[in-house]
């Protein structure tokens, strides 16, 4: 069985990944020397960046250590040339649209170094064993460059799966002994909650001790117990640390701004931000009403009440989305994105148990499947990776946020107007609901970041403006979702950001094919979608559309 299977989380719906990236190599050989002014110079120094991106070891972990970054940053400069260097003026839409991946790329690398420093001020960052895939391409904020990924082990293990665990197991001892050299900043919310992360992985070996002691292999075992001792003397040293801990963990309006748009390319100020997530609360509550008011003649909705009931309901939802996305010609329909729904219909949970998403699932599935537009796209990267190296596999630092979140909330509403509820309108209620969610959720994450609010007083908005009182009791699912977004910065928001520039771009596509005589239709949008692969909704845009508008914007404000 996997071995995954037997650490499923409770703090999340579905059990998430990271997708592996594919490296096609590339040259740029020029006649008569020099650097050639072309993509595949581009893709080169991609190649090569990458390389670059990831440090090197000391003692047998990753070198995060200050005196690392200062030498590591004055090579970063030689790279930042190279890619500045380049005149993109000649080049295709889809190859500028490369160039600036890769641009973000290293601005992300630059704010790490100077401005966020997981490495310094965020115990989490050395969580070093994932138990799941997630659901979008990379793991949800910052994450080290040697974690384990227990999600890709089956039981029995293989002699070489074995080796191949040792060896990740290896890193865990020095990587805990580093995180007390190099975690040096005054981040409280940052410090308290990191706590969890690290005390949660000795769980995790605990339940591995457990499981491969069958295996028979002693220097196995032996490399667990070593990681159990290295993870429980951090744990022991945070907590020490704690009393001591009293500053801010969120970045500062100024830096939030720069950060979203110079490396998540999110062409929107912070007050932008703010003033679309309270117009899209307002909007979620007002229309939820006006729903409830259209149906108060309808039955009330039933939650499933068994583990028959719901997997009738699951096995319901899946059928019913999948005729409607291929039948009803919304998006291309390909035979290997049915099993990477089913991988994700989840499971029977008692009603005193449910967390947010759970209790609407049991009501009716379809709402959250139709987020899982994420499968679909992570299903599409693993059978047909784009063939720009560029854009395989996870762009860095979360870039894909508001391509990725920002398409599977945004599809929830899109298909419910497109008609995936003509059957059902209660369920329409749900989808606001969900939405309210979202967008209260990115609100408390923006005043933590503003440094406003403190991450607990930002779950209150989470808490008080969900409908329903559906967030009430909700301590895991809360502190897991708003400790996210304070480390990973406009996480939250991406939801609902990445929605408007989602539905933005489908507007004007529709207004260019309209002017230009053209017919125009959702397949065709989704299929652009899907061919401009799992990158910022504004350099989608810019590619579906030829304008450029919010990227020179983005780019003269440097």
């Amino acid at each position: 069985m996997p071995l995954v299977a037997r650490f499923a989380r409770s703090l999340r719906l579905v059990v998430l990944v990271s997708t592996p990236l594919f490296v096609i190599s590339a040259s740029c050989a020029q006649e008569g020397g020099g650097a050639a002014n072309t993509h595949e110079a581009l893709v080169e120094l991609f190649l090569d960046w990458r390389e670059f991106e990831r440090p090197p070891n000391l003692d047998g972990a990753p070198d995060y250590t200050a005196e690392r970054f200062a030498q590591r940053y004055e090579e970063f400069a030689d790279y930042r040339a190279r890619l500045d260097a380049f005149d993109i003026d000649g080049w295709t839409v889809e190859h500028k649209v490369d160039w600036h991946l890769v641009n973000a790329e290293m601005n992300g690398f630059d704010f790490n170094h100077r401005i966020l420093k997981p490495w310094v001020r965020d115990p989490a960052y050395y969580q070093s064993i994932w138990t799941y895939r997630s659901d979008v391409p990379g793991h949800e904020g910052p994450t080290h460059h040697a974690v384990l990924e227990l999600w890709t082990y089956d039981l029995p293990l293989s002699d070489s799966e074995e080796e191949r665990m040792i060896s990740e197991l290896a890193v865990i001892p020095p990587l805990m002994a580093q995180a007390q050299q190099n975690l040096t900043g005054n981040a409280r919310d940052l410090w308290v909650a990191g706590i969890r992360n690290i005390q949660r992985q000795r769980t995790i070996l605990d339940s591995m001790a457990e499981d491969l002691a069958d295996e028979g292999n002693d220097t196995l075992m032996q490399a667990i117990a070593d990681a159990q001792v290295a993870t429980d003397e951090l744990v022991a040293w945070l907590q020490a640390e704690e009393p001591s801990k009293d500053g801010p963990s969120g970045l500062g309006r100024e830096n939030y701004e720069w950060y979203q748009q110079h490396v998540h390319y999110v062409p929107l100020t912070f007050e932008q931000e703010r003033f679309l997530l309270e117009r899209e609360l307002d909007r979620s509550w007002s229309t939820l009403k006006l729903e409830e008011h259209a149906n108060r003649a309808l039955p009330e909705q039933v939650a499933a009440a068994t583990e028959e009931e719901y997997n009738a309901l699951a096995e319901e939802s899946v059928q019913e989305l999948v005729a409607f996305l291929d039948e009803q010609e919304i998006m291309t329909w390909e035979p290997y994105m049915e099993p990477a729904l089913r991988e994700h219909m989840g499971t029977f949970v008692p009603a005193d148990e449910r967390n947010f998403f759970w209790i609407v699932t049991h009501i009716d599935a379809l709402p959250l499947y139709s987020h899982f537009y994420h499968w679909i796209e992570l299903a599409r990267m693993d059978n047909e990776p784009h063939e720009s190296p560029v854009r395989q596999g996870s762009l860095l630092y979360n870039i894909f946020d508001s391509g990725n979140e920002g398409k599977a909330t945004g599809v929830e509403e899109m298909f419910m107007h497109a008609g995936l509820y003509a059957n059902n309108p209660r369920s329409r209620e749900l989808v606001w609901i969900m939405l309210a969610q979202r967008a209260a959720r990115g609100l408390g994450s923006l005043d933590a970041h503003a440094n406003e609010m403190t991450m607990a007083e930002a779950g209150t908005v989470h808490v008080y403006w969900t409908p329903r009182g559906w967030m009430n009791n909700e301590p895991e699912l809360l502190q897991f979702e708003q400790h996210l977004y304070l480390r990973q910065p406009g996480y939250g928001t991406s939801y609902v950001t990445g929605k408007y520039l989602l539905e933005r771009t489908l507007a004007h596509r529709t207004k260019q094919m309209e002017l230009a005589g053209e017919e125009y239709t959702l397949k065709m949008f989704f299929d652009e979608l899907a061919a401009a692969d799992s990158i910022p909704i504004a350099l989608t845009h810019w590619q579906l559309t030829g304008d450029d508008s919010d990227i020179r914007k983005i780019m003269d404000s440097q």
